[in-house]
């Protein structure tokens, strides 16, 4: 990644890169004690839940560990959040992140850092960074935190279902329709998986031409694996704000996946890498689905 040189003025950078576009947004979130004026500093031990627009992102544990401060006060992420990432989650214009934060130990005091920058489709005409309109936020705390941030996604694809109204109830009838989502979705694991491979069409990191030639899934079915839909008492329904719908299990995951099958009976370490995250993509722990002007339900992540 190109990274900025403080040699540059302030108002040297703009003209720079006056012709670069903008084609993503990273996030860096740090809990942390020490000092920013040191080499290093120490993470704070919890967990990190990342909502992008009101609908919940990511959630990730962070140790306690020792960091480096990567530039001028700037310490390494424990969070990294390159929002492209996020697929259809992002909307095109502006957008809202919001980071809650709860330590392990809600009685010590520590510092929070966000850091935010765009990140550009070339670098300055000096090459000294492919970053603008970077930002900090700094904060001391104790116990739970939250940290929020506007940012503006003009790359972000526009949707149409973006424009769709939010869901502010669910009927009987909703919810049997998106039950049946799922369990169409159950059923597209079968050979020739075609239904899956379009599901992860577009899918950010997920190479669906290479996957097929390496038969991952055909090696994951021949040796057993199914995939089973929950039953409705155990789907969670969540209303987002959003015209999204979230569908997650009640337990540790929403379908019904014997992953003990990569782990004991293909020993290929690229056709076990592929199968699960193919599955882990699209058989996860939390699914998306949108009601459109008809009245139709549909999954979009």
């Amino acid at each position: 990644m190109f990274r900025k040189s403080w040699l540059l003025g302030l108002t040297w950078v703009a003209p720079l890169l006056a012709h670069a576009a903008v084609i993503n947004f990273e996030f860096k979130f740090t809990p942390y004690t020490g000092d920013a004026k040191e080499d290093q500093v120490t993470t704070v031990a919890g967990t990190a839940r990342v909502f992008l627009n009101k609908v919940p992102l990511a959630e990730q544990q962070i140790s306690a560990m020792q960091v480096p401060v990567v530039f001028a006060g700037e310490v390494a992420p424990a969070v990294w959040l390159p929002v492209a990432t996020a697929g259809p989650r992002l909307r095109k214009g502006t957008n809202h992140l919001r980071i809650e934060f709860q330590p392990t130990d809600a009685k010590a005091a520590y510092h929070a850092q966000l850091h935010w920058a765009e990140v550009n489709d070339q670098a300055a005409a000096d090459g000294s960074t492919n970053q603008s309109g970077e930002g900090t936020d700094q904060r001391e705390a104790k116990g739970a935190l939250v940290m929020e941030r506007d940012f503006t996604a003009d790359f972000a694809a526009d949707l149409p279902w973006h424009h769709y109204p939010a869901v502010t109830a669910l009927g009987a009838d909703d919810k049997s329709a998106l039950l049946a989502l799922l369990q169409a979705r159950a059923q597209a694991f079968q050979p020739k998986f075609d239904r899956i491979y379009a599901a992860l069409d577009g899918v950010e990191g997920v190479n669906v031409a290479e996957m097929r030639k390496l038969g991952c899934l055909d090696k994951a079915y021949a040796e057993g694996m199914r995939v089973g839909a929950p039953a409705m008492d155990q789907v969670g329904f969540v209303l987002t704000g959003q015209p999204e719908v979230l569908l997650q299990g009640k337990g540790d995951s929403l379908f019904v996946v014997d992953m003990a099958v990569l782990r004991k009976k293909i020993t290929d370490p690229h056709a076990q890498e592929c199968a699960g995250l193919l599955l882990g993509t699209v058989y996860g722990p939390r699914l998306a689905a949108v009601r459109d002007p008809a009245g139709g339900w549909k999954i979009v992540y």
